[in-house]
């Protein structure tokens, strides 16, 4: 897979922040079909509607994992859903730890979504998203604009040389 030429490399912190991600996603897919096997076992009971519990849990799941697999392909639209889901997993892992009283999977998913954040922070996974070129400054990236900035430019200069 080519990358275009104004895409920087997708660096390891992002793919690393991507597979983090793909843990809920793949935890939440697993949820639903344990509830929707057990629902459809028991007795129906009024008021509980097994498949939309079970497609609430499904529709999460694609959710993140298609944020999960953006990252982990490089692309620069999954940068925001996935700081967003770890956020998510920031307080499920806080309220699983805390309220729930159950440490042994809180802690586990609130470090998860620690990892995927402070991954998504780091300076080579900003300079990846601005389009930061060598030896520009995040905030001279941000005023063209970062990567669309950098497309324009080219436009630009392309139409320049047509004319």
């Amino acid at each position: 897979m080519s990358l275009p030429e104004d895409q920087p490399p997708t660096p390891f912190e992002v793919r690393l922040a991507g597979i983090l991600t793909a843990l809920p996603g793949l935890g939440l897919l697993v949820l639903g079909v344990v509830i929707l096997v057990r629902g459809l076992q028991e007795p129906s009971q009024p008021g509980n509607n097994i498949w939309a519990e079970f497609g609430t849990y499904a529709v999460l799941a694609l959710a993140f994992l298609a944020a999960s697999a953006g990252l982990v392909l490089g692309r620069q639209w999954a940068r925001s859903p996935g700081v967003v889901v770890a956020l998510m997993l920031m307080g499920v892992g806080w309220y699983v730890l805390g309220p729930s009283g159950q440490p042994a999977w809180g802690v586990p998913i609130g470090v998860c979504g620690l990892a995927a954040l402070v991954l998504l922070f780091r300076r080579p996974a900003r300079a990846w998203a601005l389009g930061l070129r060598e030896g520009e400054t995040e905030e001279e990236a941000a005023e063209r604009g970062g990567l669309a900035g950098r497309r324009a430019e080219r436009e630009q200069h392309e139409q320049h040389e047509q004319d």
